[in-house]
């Protein structure tokens, strides 16, 4: 699979999003990203095991300590793909903000 969609279908989960929202934050532990969720610490393991599998993530370990942290380097290959969407949708709101402009102006001149 392509990095693109390995990203996408990480960022496709609402659990995975609200955990890379709090690695934004800083680095945590598997029990401190566990907190806010009503799920098993092997459940948000395995979101922390696509997350890292996709690049979004990076774990280390310190001792008994295995902090995560957020590797948001893939989110740029995201942003670069949703930028020619973003251009269509301005030049598309554009020619109709032109097109509404015409129309105000034919009615005005009526």
């Amino acid at each position: 699979m392509d990095h693109l969609s390995t990203t996408f279908a990480a960022l496709a989960d609402p659990t995975r999003r609200a955990i890379l929202a709090r690695l934004a934050d800083g680095e945590a532990t598997v029990t401190e990203l566990a907190e806010p969720f009503a799920m098993s610490l092997p459940a948000v393991s395995k979101h922390l095991k696509v997350l890292e599998h996709a690049g979004l993530i990076t774990r280390t370990r310190t001792a008994q300590w295995r902090p995560c942290r957020l590797d948001a380097a893939p989110l740029k290959e995201v942003t670069g793909w949703l930028a020619e969407y973003r251009r269509f949708w301005e030049d598309s709101f554009d020619r109709m903000d032109d097109h509404l402009r015409e129309l105000q102006n034919k009615r005005k001149n009526s």
